[in-house]
């Protein structure tokens, strides 16, 4: 079982934490929010101090406006089911995979400005850090400060809102590396017409988005196969083997598996031992059983000889029946047959 510090020391050598490309203020400042859209949000006219006592639920605030786009729906169970779902099976993957992985789910990320003062604060629905022991975390009121150390996954759902003509550039340009777009089965009235079921996976190449059919980060997890898992109420089978698949191929290329992880190592423990507990009482009812058997072969043999019958050296031929009839059956065909083969006869048509 490899240890934890080697497990941490072979992460450290595959996954290094993902670092902002030094952008400035003027970087930071694109694009305009002029340029935007929101489908499915309303403006609200927010300071700082307003936003911090805020208590719903916002899908971006800015500094410079002193504005914030909140949905313009309430979340319903079809929008926050998937980023759950996204979190309980990173969890899962974790555990195969023998090392932890944090989901951070919609708390805040938020870029500073060189100046530290004008911000904009981006809402997701999930964010996921596959090696959140090795990146520079930093939070600030509540907020996770991207830039040093970039979320892995970054997940929206588009349930009653579209991401596309907004949030997905401000993602863009802030350099996070990988976004997933769920768009989730059942339908909405309020849904834009434009938007289907199902996920689209973007990947950040030479700074801008790509769309990919498989993940980046969850190597061989395609869009279609998670879009799938994310839409279940009960995982599927299937959604149970793409998972432990996924957590074996990441525990491989670090050296970890799921004895690293103290629950999964506990669990196979038990089983262990449940199975050689059940290994020997097996072996014990089958002792018995044969000890039964060669007793009742004995006093058959007794009887007959007594009798005058002769048997042979292989008697009893029929041996499984001296497993299922009793000893009174076993002494009264013993008593009535005339000869070996009647006694094995006798025995066969009464356990028929």
């Amino acid at each position: 079982m490899a240890g934890t510090e080697a497990s941490v020391t072979a992460a450290r050598g595959r996954q290094k934490p993902k670092k902002s490309g030094g952008g400035t203020a003027a970087r930071l400042a694109r694009p305009s929010l002029r340029e935007l859209e929101f489908p499915g949000c309303d403006p609200l006219p927010l300071s700082l101090a307003e936003y911090r006592a805020f208590d719903g639920r916002l899908e971006l605030w800015d500094a410079e406006t002193r504005t914030a786009w909140m949905a313009r729906e309430a979340p319903t169970w079809e929008h926050e089911g998937p980023a759950q779902t996204l979190g309980e099976m990173a969890a899962l993957i974790a555990a195969v995979r023998g090392s932890p992985i944090k989901c951070y789910g919609a708390m805040g990320l938020v870029r500073r400005h060189e100046a530290g003062t004008r911000r904009r604060i981006l809402h997701p629905d999930q964010t996921v850090y596959l090696h959140p022991s090795l990146v520079e975390q930093e939070v600030e009121d509540r907020l996770l400060v991207v830039g040093r150390s970039f979320p892995d996954v970054v997940l929206e759902v588009d349930h009653t809102t579209d991401v596309r003509p907004g949030k997905l550039k401000l993602y863009e340009s802030w350099g996070i590396p990988e976004l997933w777009v769920e768009v989730p089965d059942r339908v909405p009235r309020s849904r834009p017409a434009s938007l289907s079921p199902g996920l689209t996976i973007h990947l950040l190449k030479s700074g801008a988005y790509r769309v990919s059919p498989v993940s980046r980060a969850f190597r061989g997890w395609r869009a279609k196969d998670a879009h799938a898992a994310m839409n279940e109420l009960v995982p599927s089978a299937r959604t149970h083997a793409i998972v432990e698949r996924l957590g074996r191929a990441l525990g491989a290329r670090e050296g970890t598996g799921p004895d690293d992880n103290s629950l999964m190592r506990s669990m196979r423990d038990q089983s262990r031992a449940e199975g050689r507990e059940v290994g020997r009482a097996e072996g014990r009812e089958a002792g018995r059983a044969e000890g039964l058997a060669e007793s009742r072969v004995k006093m058959a043999r007794q009887i007959l000889r007594s009798r005058g019958i002769e048997v042979s050296a292989g008697f009893p031929a029929g041996a499984p029946a001296l497993h299922e009839s009793s000893d009174d059956e076993v002494v009264a065909a013993a008593l009535a047959c005339d000869s070996e083969e009647d006694f094995q006869a006798r025995l066969r048509i009464r356990v028929r």
